[in-house]
């Protein structure tokens, strides 16, 4: 089997189906799977995975997780797939027609490739909003790092809504972290950059914008009430992952203040505002997450 591509879910079956109906028109001529890991749904995902299944002869395995987490069940994709390479696809997004034929040909064209990522595109549901901070559109998954393929150099990676390893590399390397990586509707996350940097002493990762996927943003995401909370799980992620948690935690601690006494300065620019806002919630985040590692 040459390619794998794992879908995991929680609660999104219509989307899954958009998904899984993505997957069917590939231009790709090789031997793929296709494996959906249900994370804990209770909604009729099983049901719409089965009817797709009768639709077509490409392989479907449903895969049921009953312990929740988002890293959980990328471990779980991992450990059932058969392919050589397996492709991660979130649930929520859809694949161009040459997304498995784009990302394979980059891994076959050079065997120290472990790791291949590709171009994210936005759909709103609605319109952009305006006050989007262009540092900050990472932050909701948008990825177009290159207009030609690549090798993306630390601390650039792919997302994990277009993202796929050589299924290889997990023999010797351990898989993702469970303790990173969304939990039922908690945002912690890292667990791709934390994956990707040990992948990195080993292999190369490459950027293809060949193999793109466009990814829902929907409307409970586009407020800046989600986005400060999204930036404070950042915050928490970057301290749980990191080795150096007292540094981080002295280095935020005095910085809070300081975009605190910056808010009130520019006070009238409410792009600094937001923007110093920003930077101390993602300190507290910071901090949070130092002190959750020693609870």
């Amino acid at each position: 089997m040459k390619a794998t591509v794992a879908i995991c879910t929680h609660n999104r079956a219509e989307d899954v189906r958009e998904a899984l109906f993505s997957l069917l028109q590939q231009s790709f001529t090789g031997d793929y799977e296709v494996i959906v890991v249900d994370n804990r749904s209770t909604d009729n995902t099983r049901l719409v995975v089965q009817e797709v299944k009768r639709m077509t002869s490409i392989p479907i395995l449903y895969v049921y997780e009953e312990r929740l987490g988002l890293s959980v069940a990328r471990n779980r994709a991992i450990r059932e797939a058969k392919g050589d390479y397996i492709l991660f696809l979130d649930d929520d997004a859809a694949a161009s027609k040459n997304w498995i034929e784009g990302i394979v040909s980059v891994f076959e064209s050079d065997p120290r490739i472990g790791c291949v990522g590709g171009k994210i595109d936005p759909a709103w549901e609605g319109a952009e909003p305006t006050w989007l901070l262009p540092e900050n559109r990472t932050l909701y998954t948008i990825l177009d790092y290159s207009q030609e393929i690549v090798e993306m150099k630390k601390p650039a990676i792919p997302f994990g809504a277009n993202v796929a390893f050589r299924k290889s590399v997990f023999d010797t390397l351990k898989p993702f972290r469970e303790d990173l990586g969304r939990v039922g509707s908690n945002l912690l996350s890292s667990e791709e950059a934390e994956l990707i940097d040990r992948i990195r002493s080993r292999y190369t990762v490459y950027y293809t914008p060949h193999a793109w996927v466009r990814h829902k943003i929907p409307r409970s995401r586009v407020s800046r009430k989600w986005l400060l909370r999204r930036i404070y799980w950042q915050g928490v992620s970057s301290a749980v992952s990191s080795e150096r948690k007292t540094g981080i935690f002295v280095k935020s601690v005095l910085k809070v203040p300081v975009f605190l006494a910056l808010t009130v300065v520019f006070f009238f620019d409410k792009h600094r505002i937001f923007r110093n806002i920003s930077k101390i919630i993602y300190n507290n985040g910071l901090i949070s997450g130092v002190l959750r590692t020693y609870n």
